[in-house]
């Protein structure tokens, strides 16, 4: 398979892994001259976790995530047709899928709207807080696990936000 850019095959592999049931992230990617070169998109269980050094006597540790999945798609671009071309793409998996009625769920096919930024914009420029304004998409859409995004993203989506207003002000 062949992309015009190496966006491109990060949303047909999402769209994939969204499909059959998995997450997925951006492994690794090599720049020549400010060009991606190669990138590896992975599984999200892709690997496994380190031992954590820094607190020898913590009672509880973080859940297992990464189970050394082998699922992968590597890409590289040909300088000769100036597209990124699929080099190695490995299908299998180690753990179980998610379910469909989940996916929606997953932390690579999170995704706030158009239409829910708009409503998060107006409830945040009239003095709703971003936990009520997670509560009201909830209620609007069923049920929070139907809004399609997490309260966390919303709070990071609103920072970036008033990041992106303040350089504007500060430009003009």
């Amino acid at each position: 398979m062949e992309f015009d850019s190496e966006e491109e095959a990060y949303v047909f592999y999402n769209a994939y892994g969204g499909r059959i049931g998995f997450s997925i992230r951006k492994e690794y990617g090599n720049k020549v001259n400010g060009r991606i070169t190669s990138r590896a998109l992975v599984c999200s269980k892709e690997g496994v976790k380190g031992i954590d050094k820094r607190d020898v006597f913590r009672k509880t540790s973080q859940a297992e995530t990464r189970t050394n999945c082998g699922a992968q798609m590597v890409l590289r671009y040909d300088k000769r047709k100036a597209k990124y071309v699929v080099s190695k793409f490995v299908e299998s998996q180690n753990h179980p899928f998610i379910i469909a009625e989940c996916s929606h769920m997953m932390p690579s096919q999170r995704r706030i709207s158009s239409v829910q930024a708009i409503d998060v914009e107006l409830a945040s420029d009239s003095g709703v807080l971003a936990c009520n304004a997670h509560e009201l998409m909830g209620r609007q859409s069923g049920g929070k696990e139907f809004v399609g995004y997490l309260k966390v993203e919303l709070k990071i989506y609103l920072r970036m936000r008033r990041q992106k207003e303040l350089v504007y002000v500060e430009a003009a």
